[in-house]
């Protein structure tokens, strides 16, 4: 059977920046990574692109060029863990056993739990910005809107940037008006939640940005169903349990995220399915020798990039600790960074903590919308993403 010291699974943020991280600090260290995709997306990007900003292509760059020189990559997916033997299994049929165990693949679109969705994505007005095969309709339907209604969906649940659902609802308002269309368009957002934005510092201004732009906000909406011959979107009302059917010409749909089902449904698996780590250290809370990091790990905080750059160090820090039989003293606090597009010159850069209290970067108050933000968001981020993160420079 293969072995490795360490192997980590998922190439996508998180299990690149660790290993470049891992090969800085221990270049001696044998280290794998098992990833099944030979393209790496830099998804934050998708936000922009179905707004027009970018082309698809512009997000993506091919995985072998990502993966950490020394380092082994089993292009690959796991099925099962077994960590009582240290071992994986792909799906291949392969056991790969392992001293020190990271988990971070990602979260998994459950693009099945909304009926009608899967088959309508990227067709007849459906849209959705989490995917890299669908995120170029989000631009062409805003694009051809002329009038009618456009709605904008967030489920329950955890998703990719708790913020993401609401930019490109702003963005197309934005492309709307400016267009000369906007008053023969109905911009509406509906959300499963009872609030735009958990903080509320970034909350009170996300609620003056919609009222300014008069999109109607329809709090704890569950999309259960789009109707594509009829255009119709129905929800549960979750507080009432009421069915409520919404007419469209355009919806752009956020589906519903979890943990990906080899993760929840192994021995790794906590509440809710994500991997069950210490939320400072990042060890796992039954197996001393796996961490787990990123959208797939139970950490109580909103799952992004931003998050990831502040959880890499950590995990690190301290799998190396653990490797040399020292203290786990590395700890995250839980920071994440969610900016929050309002429109083609504007954003809010969110900065928070486990405690919801803001961590900002500047020496001003991030919760005004700036022009300066949305720069940083098109070009400054994008470049610390490839040449600093997935380098372990940053």
């Amino acid at each position: 059977m293969k072995r490795h010291q360490v192997i980590i699974v998922g190439g996508g943020t998180a299990g690149i920046t660790v290993a470049a991280r891992l090969r800085i600090a221990a270049p001696h260290l044998d280290i794998a990574i098992i990833e099944s995709s030979d393209k790496h997306y830099y998804q934050p990007l998708w936000t922009l692109v179905g707004g027009g900003v970018f082309r698809p292509e512009e997000s993506g760059r091919d995985e072998a060029g990502l993966i950490p020189a020394g380092v082994q990559w089993i292009q690959d997916a796991v099925e099962t863990f077994d960590p009582h033997q240290n071992q994986v299994t792909t799906r291949s049929g392969e056991s790969i056993g392992y001293d020190y165990l990271v988990v971070a693949p990602g979260i998994q679109i459950f693009w099945d739990q909304i009926k009608g969705l899967k088959e309508s994505v990227g067709k007849h007005g459906v849209c959705s910005n989490y995917s890299i095969a669908t995120v170029g309709s989000t631009w062409q339907f805003i694009r051809e809107l002329k009038e009618g209604t456009a709605i904008f969906t967030q489920p329950p649940g955890a998703v990719k940037c708790g913020g993401a659902p609401q930019k490109i609802c702003y963005l197309a308002e934005d492309h709307f008006r400016r267009s000369g269309v906007r008053d023969n368009i109905n911009v509406l957002f509906t959300l499963a939640g009872p609030r735009l934005f958990a903080v509320d510092k970034y909350r009170e201004v996300l609620e003056q940005v919609a009222a300014r732009k008069g999109v109607d906000t329809r709090f704890r909406h569950n999309l259960v169903e789009i109707r594509p011959q009829t255009k119709e979107a129905v929800y549960q009302h979750l507080d009432t349990n009421e069915e409520i059917v919404l007419r469209y010409d355009l919806i752009h749909v956020t589906p519903p995220m979890g943990a990906p089902d080899f993760v929840s449904r192994s021995e790794l698996a906590g509440e809710g399915g994500w991997v069950d780590v210490d939320k400072h250290t990042l060890q796992h809370t039954r197996f001393a020798n796996i961490f787990g990091l990123g959208d797939a790990a139970s950490l109580p905080t909103s799952k992004t990039g931003a998050a990831i750059r502040k959880q890499a160090p950590v995990a690190v820090e301290n799998l190396l600790a653990a490797i040399d039989q020292r203290p786990l003293t590395g700890s995250y606090d839980g920071y994440t960074s969610c900016p929050v597009v309002t429109g083609y010159d504007s954003l809010v850069l969110a900065e928070f903590d486990y405690n919801g209290e803001p961590a900002e970067t500047f020496p001003f108050n991030q919760a005004q919308e700036r022009f300066s933000m949305l720069m940083l968001k098109k070009f400054g981020l994008p470049a610390l993403y490839w040449h600093g993160m997935l380098r372990g420079r940053a």
